[in-house]
């Protein structure tokens, strides 16, 4: 039991698994943004451009509901092919987002590497070489 702890505690703890938790983590805050974006502010676009159709209300209904009074006795069964187009446009737009930051970064990362790395200061040559070199440019004198 001691064993499989430790080898769950250096699993857990790896840096990789804790960058993909934060990633999760921020993902998940990012696909509420974007359904917010698509739900608020894009489909209520889209459905004044349809003539005010709210594609999250769209269905086929292949039974109705059975009612008595104000009492739902049997629940509508329907295919809510509306929420599906949202989920949808939410998955172009997600991909969109994460297309467009991975090509910055990536174009980011080939301009970090085209800069060429400045030139190191050469080093002063060994006391031998020196007094060699001074030697030679006496003897072209």
């Amino acid at each position: 039991m001691k064993k499989f702890r430790e080898e769950f505690k250096e699993f857990a703890f790896k840096g990789n698994v804790v960058d993909m938790a934060v990633g999760v983590v921020i993902g998940g805050a990012f696909g509420k943004i974007v359904t917010s974006i698509v739900n608020d502010l894009i489909m209520p676009i889209i459905g004044f451009i349809t003539s005010g159709v709210n594609f999250s209300d769209l269905k086929y209904v292949i039974s109705p509901a059975v009612m008595d009074g104000d009492t739902v006795i049997q629940a509508e069964n329907a295919i809510a092919y509306g929420a599906f187009i949202q989920n949808v446009l939410d998955f172009f737009i997600i991909a969109m987002s994460i297309f467009i930051v991975i090509k910055l970064m990536t174009k980011a990362r080939r301009k970090a590497e085209e800069e060429p790395a400045p030139e190191p200061e050469p080093e002063e040559p060994p006391q031998d070489i020196q007094l060699l070199t001074e030697i030679r440019d006496l003897l072209k004198k």
